[in-house]
């Protein structure tokens, strides 16, 4: 057990500035933004102490165990080993930046915030539980406040009636704020179901005594169970990791959510769905991830080659990045489908890398928007010359986001190609590949038009660079990419250690189902 509760004080440090944030004058904004941001940074600050206090021996560490129903075995049962460690970093970095990002929100700020706090508690706290049942309540209060933040707080923009569906367009509003928050919140809650499902049936498989994943892991659940089981968790959590194609409520959650809510989903909230197919579905269910290896390995060939590909067509600035994460999502399935060390540890790497630059690339297009008013690429260019740190910070992430060396997107690409070629199926790295390319055709166009196109136009004369606390959010994120990008040791020793300890049983069931 660890002397001092570091997990507890990051976990649930946002949820107390939360509640303290509820007794907080609606109109006193500097004080609501000074505690947000108060909590943030006591986050990030026990973050670094557990990542700077991790024992590279491995292992599960910084524990912490609180009964809560002994007669079901449920328990607040917190750890982490080193996937936890960097995701944890990850989220309190994204968090700590996103508040600095939002600081210029004038429409009900203290309400943001504290549905803000409360999403992030959730986050933290499914990247530390050992604990299923547990594991599943933070999981649903990390996605639950994402519909009011997209509802309340996020845009509008109307898409195009076209096809013969377009009556549907004009009924249910495709491209409203209202659309998109419910949709993400029926698809989730769906993809819930699943999860729950799965997670029943593993804890009654074992005897039902216990929602302990240690336990879990060392009960010898039935092949049959594992067989249907791991296709539901692989469903639930794919969903909210964007698998395809149930991932047609990201591009428009992200397109509508405001700044610091489109860090957090892209940055975050998809890697919670990435993580619980690992951590859950691949650790827990040896049998059923070897069985269905290949399965998961196709649709994430597909995720990259088509989410590339769309964010290829798209001409909106949030969807090109909205239909990336789609792609890069499928960078990290296709890691977990390998059933390989690199590949295993390219695919947790690539859940930090990918959450650094696309809540980088959220702030700025935030920026832009919020200058510019308009997310078109079509009618920009030129913004290079009223706004050269902001072209300097959007160049850096998307070169890390096509996979340039010396940035942490390169470390995570290459660790997933290597492992895709030496495992099962070698032509899953050239299609990985492939959607590499395809990134850096639309990375550049797209850099190309909005700095160094033609114009300004007049109306965007009044152009500037960020100022005072917006520099937070840019500085932080673009200094880790290439922090991590030149020394990726920093975490991937630490992830290197855990992938050796949940690989073993997985890579063990695998060569025995190919041994005649």
């Amino acid at each position: 057990m660890s002397a001092f509760p570091w997990l507890s004080l990051v976990v649930f440090a946002p949820l107390v500035a939360a509640l303290v944030l509820l007794f907080v004058p609606a109109g006193s904004r500097s004080t609501t933004r000074v505690v947000a941001i108060a909590s943030t940074l006591v986050s990030l600050l026990g973050s670094l102490r557990v990542a700077l206090g991790f024992d590279p021996a491995g292992g599960v560490q910084f524990r912490e165990r609180y009964p809560l129903i002994e007669s079901l075995g449920i328990a607040l049962d917190l750890g982490v080993d080193g996937w936890g460690v960097s995701l944890l970093l990850l989220t309190s970095i994204i968090i700590f930046a996103g508040a600095f990002a939002t600081w210029t929100l004038q429409e009900r700020d203290k309400e943001f915030y504290i549905l803000l706090l409360a999403l992030v508690c959730g986050v933290f706290g499914v990247f530390v539980s050992l604990d299923l049942f547990v594991f599943f309540l933070f999981y649903e209060i990390a996605v639950l406040p994402m519909y009011l933040l997209i509802g309340i707080w996020g845009s509008t923009k109307k898409v195009a009636e076209a096809g013969p569906f377009r009556f549907l367009f004009r009924l249910l509003d495709v491209g409203g704020k209202e659309y998109a928050a419910m949709k993400l919140t029926l698809m989730l809650l769906l993809g819930s179901a699943f999860i729950l499902l799965g997670i029943l049936g593993m804890v009654d498989a074992a005897g039902g005594g216990s929602f302990s994943m240690e336990a879990l892991a060392s009960a010898d659940l039935p092949r049959g169970l594992q067989l249907w089981a791991f296709p539901a968790l692989w469903l639930g959590f794919g969903t909210l990791a964007g698998v395809f194609p149930f991932h047609t409520w990201s591009p428009d959650g992200h397109a509508s959510a405001p700044t610091a809510v489109s860090m957090l989903h892209a940055g975050v909230l998809m890697k919670l769905g990435a993580f619980g197919v690992m951590r859950v579905g691949m650790v827990l269910l040896p049998e059923g991830a070897a069985a269905w290896a290949g399965v998961v390995g196709v649709v994430a060939v597909v995720n990259v080659v088509y989410g590339a590909l769309s964010a290829m067509r798209q001409s909106d600035l949030k969807y090109i990045i909205a239909y990336s994460s789609v792609s890069h999502m499928g960078v990290v399935m296709l890691g977990a489908a390998t059933l390989t060390v690199d590949g295993w540890n390219g695919a947790v790497f690539q859940m930090f890398a990918h959450g650094l630059m696309t809540g980088l690339f959220f702030a700025l297009v935030g920026l832009v928007y919020e200058r510019a008013h308009d997310r078109e690429i079509g009618n920009m260019g030129g913004f290079a010359k009223a706004m050269p740190a902001v072209a300097v910070f959007f160049t850096i992430a998307g070169l890390s986001s096509l996979g340039m060396p010396g940035l942490a997107g390169f470390v995570a690409e290459l660790l997933v190609f290597l492992g895709a070629w030496g495992g099962p199926m070698p032509w899953w790295a050239l299609a990985g590949i492939l959607g590499a390319w395809i990134t850096a055709v639309y990375v550049l166009r797209a850099v190309r038009a909005i700095f160094w196109g033609q114009g300004p136009p007049e109306r965007y004369t009044h152009l500037h660079d960020p100022r005072g606390p917006e520099w937070v959010a840019l500085v932080v994120l673009a200094g880790c990419l290439i922090l991590f990008g030149v020394a990726p040791r920093l975490i991937l020793d630490d992830i290197d250690v855990a992938t050796g300890e949940h690989l073993a049983p997985v890579t063990a069931v695998a060569a025995e189902q190919v041994t005649p």
